[in-house]
């Protein structure tokens, strides 16, 4: 390959261009960033940058190092075998990683409303936590809880709308029960929705109207695939790939945040919206992209930083039939099979749970139930 493309400068497009060069690829390297910023990390910007401890999270890189022809501020407007068409012109291509990502759902209706996921959103909606100003989230999820988080260390008179029964339902099940004491001084909603966006605040289905300064949408993203509508190209709740991450189209590959890959651990389809996944999963598009045999099979990890705890999953916890609770302030929560095998473990505020917990699911390791539920034993000495 002369040139290969990619598409997309975040953390997986950075870190594709270093895994290229790293693999010692010596040809030509595009890298097409839509956003006029250099690559930037985005977890911080719902913690550090949010909550004004610092103004930025550039990547720290040196593209001109690498060799890759930068291009900020231009976006892919389509695919067709062999070319990026983009706005700027034709790019033609022998190699291609897509690397796109995610962006935010937004609320249906007219009145303003902001979501978090460049630099510019943290930076506006920063300014917009001052003192006693009315802030409506909507969506308590992990964006939605950091932001609140935020809010209510600026001064801010929170309220959070969550349609589930329980905040991070659709992350962690009932386990996000869990973290209802968190949210001491916070108007937390559950089962509620919102009907729409207005002037000054939202609408809930039934009519009510509760005022807000600020409503932030914090209820998902998707990941970008209007570019690849036209394309040859299999989609389905991302860019789907194999374990390879190599696309049904030649030369192709996807990383990061919109690569739906095949999990031969889990034995099913992935899309993990987490930097761990942007961070890692390039290394192996790129030795894919050069022939050789790489497979990505990682446990997920992702963690979060809310109301002064720090919140770590590693796993998959569907793949286990039963949860065992270690309980304590410090709390963790693990997932087994019928066979104690364990697939997910989910610790607040007990790191060595969560470091541990992960190597051992990597392992396959069995557990013994009856010592598990004891939070002074460790889950390493739990192994059968």
């Amino acid at each position: 390959m002369d040139h290969v493309v990619v598409v997309g400068a975040g953390l997986a497009g950075v870190r594709s261009v270093e895994s290229l060069r790293g693999r010692g690829y010596e040809g030509r390297i595009t890298l097409l960033g839509e956003e006029r910023h250099r690559p930037y990390d985005r977890p911080p910007l719902s913690k550090a940058v949010l909550l004004g401890t610092s103004d930025d999270s550039f990547v720290d890189t040196d593209l001109a190092a690498l060799r890759a022809d930068f291009r900020p501020g231009v976006a892919a407007k389509s695919l067709r075998e062999g070319v990026v068409e983009t706005t700027e012109g034709d790019l033609p291509y022998e190699g291609l990683v897509i690397a796109t990502g995610s962006e935010p759902i937004r609320l249906p209706g007219e009145g303003p409303q902001l979501v978090l996921r460049t630099l510019d959103d943290a930076h506006v909606l920063r300014a917009a936590l001052v003192p006693g100003a009315r802030v409506v989230v909507v969506g308590a999820g992990w964006i939605g809880a950091e932001v609140a988080t935020a809010a209510r260390k600026a001064g801010c008179v929170v309220t959070v709308i969550e349609a589930a029964a329980t905040p991070l339902s659709h992350a962690i099940g009932e386990m996000g029960a869990r973290t209802l004491p968190w949210y001491e001084g916070v108007d937390l909603r559950l089962d509620t929705m919102v009907s729409e966006v207005v002037e000054g605040g939202v609408e809930l289905v039934g009519g009510e109207f509760v005022p807000a300064h600020v409503v932030v949408s914090g209820i998902g993203a998707r990941p970008v695939l209007e570019w690849l509508a036209d394309a040859d190209i299999d989609l389905h709740n991302g860019v789907v790939t194999d374990e390879h991450l190599r696309t049904s189209l030649p030369g192709v590959v996807a990383v990061g945040d919109c690569a739906n890959w095949w999990s031969r651990r889990f034995q099913t389809r992935m899309r993990v919206e987490h930097w761990d996944t942007a961070l890692n999963s390039p290394d192996v598009a790129a030795a894919t992209l050069l022939g050789e045999k790489a497979v990505y099979d990682p446990v997920p990890y992702f963690w979060s930083e809310q109301f002064g705890h720090m919140l770590q999953y590693a796993g998959y916890h569907p793949a286990g039939g039963r949860v065992v609770y270690r309980e304590g302030p410090k709390w963790s929560a693990v997932w087994l099979t019928s066979e104690d095998r364990i697939t997910a473990v989910l610790a607040a505020d007990r790191p060595r749970d969560l470091v541990q917990g992960r190597r051992l699911i990597e392992a396959g390791a069995r557990l013994d139930v009856e010592r598990l539920v004891d939070p002074d034993v460790t889950l390493r000495d739990c192994v059968v």
